[in-house]
């Protein structure tokens, strides 16, 4: 079949990393199937009313239309619809839509369904529609969703706990789990082991994610344990952090870094013992996967999507208490927790979350409504 991915959230010149999980749904899709990706996008600073960055990405199509971004919500909504129709134009023409994110650039879907009789499914990734971020939702988002919602054929939220809350929200008619893709040729473990054990974090480091705290806990470990390090950065504000290490005069044990590519993810986590997530609320979480198929056990917040990827024998579930948190990594540093060994946690992510997993599922879905 040929699918065309659209997005609300997309890897772009300007947001390098929003929206990967997307990049990595299609790329498993196009195991199986003839893939292009459509993506708009304002950008206030150009001149042009538009430019098309027209690539191959890993084999698949990509077509990223960049609009002159405007202050005006009305007219960049205006723009964005008028870009996605020039794009769509240039691209083959498509069996079905898949679509991501129930924001208003997924009436895009809605339009190509009503004009060329083109079906389309959505994959749904959005923490705001989770029940712990309700009161941030505005009803115009929730309608918007809704209507989206009503007119796809299927529903894909990435996590059960996903699913539910759309339910309680009555978005959605037809759902199917179907959860976000781990590349297990990359994310694979090795067979040395650190003289030194190694803790990491990697994240767009916002406040949900509780940077500061995880530092904080790590300063309070460090006055009793000597033989650690923690390793913490991302796409996010690492200025900050480094400022609080500082005050901590905590450099020599806690090693700040920014952005990385897919690959250096892989390796980092290759090289760590643990790896640490504390967060308020999670829909899916990429990241814990990843370690697990490097064969590093987790330390997490036991919320959201979290207890159904991390089992029994793939780390510390915790409340999110800084005394838990301080706690876990205590029982990871001393040996006292055991996990399934390193090739069985790998195992456990290639038999749910493989790119071939991933796209067997989508198939299953692209079958029942073609």
């Amino acid at each position: 079949m040929k699918i065309l991915f659209i997005s609300s959230w997309f890897p772009n010149k300007l947001e390098p990393t929003n929206g990967n999980f997307v990049q990595r749904h299609a790329e498993a899709v196009a195991l199986l199937h003839d893939v292009e990706i459509l993506h708009a996008i304002g950008d206030p600073s150009q001149k042009e009313q538009f430019i098309f960055d027209d690539s191959v990405n890993n084999g698949i199509r990509t077509l990223i239309v960049y609009y002159k971004g405007s202050k005006s919500s009305v007219l960049n909504f205006k723009n964005r619809m008028l870009a996605y129709k020039k794009g769509f134009l240039k691209l083959q023409k498509p069996d079905l839509i898949h679509g991501n994110v129930l924001h208003n650039s997924m009436l895009f879907a809605v339009y190509l369904k009503g004009k060329y009789k083109i079906p389309f499914v959505i994959s749904e990734h959005w923490a705001d529609f989770l029940e712990v971020n309700r009161a941030s939702l505005s009803f115009t988002s929730l309608l918007i969703a809704r209507f989206i919602a009503n007119k796809a054929s299927y529903l894909l939220p990435v996590s059960e706990i996903l699913m539910k809350d759309l339910k309680d929200l009555k978005i959605g008619k037809k759902f199917r789990v179907i959860g976000n893709v781990v590349d297990t040729d990359l994310f694979f473990p090795q067979n040395d082991q650190n003289d030194t054990f190694i803790f990491l974090h990697i994240s767009n480091l916002v406040s949900l994610k509780n940077p500061d705290k995880m530092i904080e806990v790590a300063v309070r470990l460090r006055k009793e344990f000597q033989n650690f390090e923690f390793h913490i950065g991302g796409d996010g504000d690492i200025e900050s952090l480094q400022q609080i290490i500082e005050t901590y005069n905590a450099q020599e044990y806690i090693h700040v870094f920014g952005e990385l590519s897919h690959k250096e993810v892989a390796e980092k986590m290759r090289r760590s013992d643990c790896f640490v997530l504390f967060s308020d609320y999670e829909s899916f979480c990429c990241v814990l996967p990843e370690s697990l198929s490097s064969g590093v056990p987790v330390i997490a917040t036991n919320v959201g999507a979290i207890p159904e990827v991390v089992g029994e024998n793939h780390g510390i579930l915790i409340d999110k208490s800084e005394e838990k948190l301080y706690t876990a990594m205590k029982e990871m540093l001393c040996r006292q927790y055991t996990s399934y060994s390193k090739e069985e946690l790998h195992g456990y992510v290639v038999e749910r979350f493989s790119l071939s997993k991933i796209a067997e599922e989508f198939n299953k879905v692209y079958k029942s409504v073609i």
